[in-house]
């Protein structure tokens, strides 16, 4: 029974969501979140007041990803406003009018590097309105740069999954290596096939086979440099790989490689001159420059903007929370409700203020923007995030909710019993369990930090290679990304597509699965 009540929940809000005439994601979130609450008082007998001051921290939770998504809208609306897309558009016509090369440009070479700096779901965030504004339909782009921002994630954000999502277990770093380097072979053979199905959602298979050499030039650009630096370091991965593919990428389109010659570059086409695609280019390049610099941890500005050094602090009447607030602007909600639950914003490291609203600030100035035009686009922007907030606060909250309770919380249970059932098999299903908690969580990091321990121990009783079954883990939180109600609300958000979240969880848990097998069979082939 506590399985079932476990499960159906989860069972429910999928099929809200995908149902004919489905129910939007932020009436369907709340809807379960409060289900749940319901099942945890009333069955696993939870304490009334913790599951309060958990939903508590479900609703700070929600300050990441709503300023992430409020940062990416309105930086997208000020490239429209001050024509920085316009001429990105014109300037990508005159690399390769190709739909193929702007796909893999925008979509896999340049949103891979993003993820290699920033994570958040940053990469969809920036790319997808790039390709909306090239003329591709929105909702098609959203399952697209979904698909695409897989095989870059277990090293995103400076590898943040793989050094951090794993710290709690107790390895060493010769550990911590080979979790790395056998994570990015099977990403690596991933990469020979969910770029194609990625494309394959986008634009016809007749199209495909006619540039499947640019895209192994695109993809392969990527990935060797991503596997070689796998087996050396965690943290640069993606983003060195993803710069080195976006170069090569460019300058491959640049000279028709691979691409078909039925979108031959027109010879009376208008060229855009060097200094307005610098300019157009100088957000983008202020953005990834500001995340590089934040995230890079030798440098020591990431020190600066994650420092827990208490700066003041102050106790809210009634027992209800204690404020404290660090010399970084990170806020934390200490012992909410004197149960001893804690829940933080790193205001200055989330990258929503830096480094979007502050290279919408900086942009405003530099291409002297009107007041009327600058208010309107924050205007548009707080409009635009109302109903994904109501969607995110069912969605963290929820995700609080199942997670209370320790071994016996709800998340654990569905581990647990689902490692029983498969026993010594369980490198079959290993990574799945992964892509569960990617999609509760919205994180890779957090489904590497939850289900870690007990892929862990499972490894152990079982006798089956820790490292790989936790790299199996890694790339299952991976691949998850693609099915992440977070993730899949935000991307939506940004390109303004409505109702749309069951519908894409249809499309996208197709490769995930698909997803599964290659990092299983690889697995099977060099490592068992």
């Amino acid at each position: 029974m506590a399985l079932f009540l476990s499960i159906f929940p989860i069972v429910l809000l999928i099929w809200l969501m995908v149902k004919k005439n489905s129910m939007p994601s932020y009436v369907a979130l709340p809807i379960t979140a409060a289900l749940i609450y319901v099942i945890k008082l009333f069955y696993f007998g939870d304490n009334a007041m913790l599951l309060n001051a958990t939903a508590a921290s479900g609703l700070v939770s929600t300050l990441t990803p709503i300023t992430v998504i409020f940062g990416a809208i309105m930086f997208n609306r000020m490239m429209e406003t001050t024509g920085c897309i316009d001429v990105i558009r014109k300037w990508l016509a005159t690399i390769s009018p190709n739909p193929i090369a702007q796909l893999m440009i925008i979509g896999w070479s340049f949103a891979f590097m993003i993820e290699g700096a920033s994570g958040f779901g940053t990469p969809a965030a920036i790319a997808a309105p790039i390709l909306m504004s090239l003329g591709f339909n929105p909702l098609k782009v959203a399952i697209f740069t979904l698909v695409m921002n897989s095989v870059p994630v277990s090293f995103g954000a400076v590898g943040t999954p793989t050094w951090f999502g794993f710290a709690p277990l107790g390895l060493d770093q010769k550990s911590i290596m080979e979790i790395g380097m056998q994570t990015g072979v099977m990403h690596f053979f991933a990469g020979f096939i969910i770029p194609v199905i990625g494309l394959s959602f986008i634009v016809p298979w007749a199209e495909i086979r006619k540039n499947l050499g640019f895209i192994g030039i695109a993809v392969f650009s990527c990935t060797l440099p991503y596997v070689a630096l796998a087996m050396v370091n965690e943290e640069f991965p993606s983003l060195v790989a993803g710069a080195i593919g976006l170069m090569v990428s460019v300058f491959a389109a640049n000279r028709g490689w691979g691409l078909s010659k039925d979108y031959a570059k027109d010879p009376n086409a208008e060229k855009v001159p060097f200094a307005q695609v610098a300019k157009a280019l100088a957000p983008l390049g202020m953005l990834i420059g500001m995340l590089v610099v934040t995230r890079i941890k030798q440098l020591g500005i990431k020190g600066l903007l994650t420092s827990k050094e208490e700066w003041f602090s102050f106790q809210l009447p009634f027992d209800l929370s204690k404020i404290t607030v660090s010399d970084s602007l990170t806020i934390t909600f200490g012992n909410i409700f004197g149960q001893g639950v804690n829940a933080s914003y790193q205001t200055l490291y989330v990258p929503a203020w830096i480094p979007f609203v502050f290279t919408v600030w900086i942009c405003i100035l530099l291409y002297k923007t009107k007041f009327k035009d600058a208010w309107s686009f924050y205007a548009a922007t707080f409009n635009q995030t109302k109903k994904p907030l109501l969607a995110l606060m069912g969605a963290l909250i929820m995700v609080q909710l199942m997670m209370v309770g320790g071994d016996d919380s709800m998340v654990k249970i569905i581990g647990k019993e689902f490692a029983a059932m498969a026993g010594e098999h369980w490198v079959y299903f290993s990574p799945y369990l992964g892509a569960i908690g990617a999609f509760f969580s919205g994180s890779n990091t957090v489904s590497n930090l939850t289900f870690g321990p007990i892929q862990q121990q499972i490894a152990l009783d079982t006798g089956l290679s820790v490292t790989l079954i936790l790299a199996l883990q890694s790339v299952g939180g991976a691949m998850g990304n693609m099915v992440c109600i977070n993730n899949i609300i935000a991307v939506c958000s940004v390109l303004n597509v409505n109702n749309a979240e069951g519908a894409i969880i249809k499309k996208t848990v197709i490769p995930m699965s698909i997803y599964g097998v290659i990092a299983v069979t690889i697995a099977s082939i060099f490592f068992l």
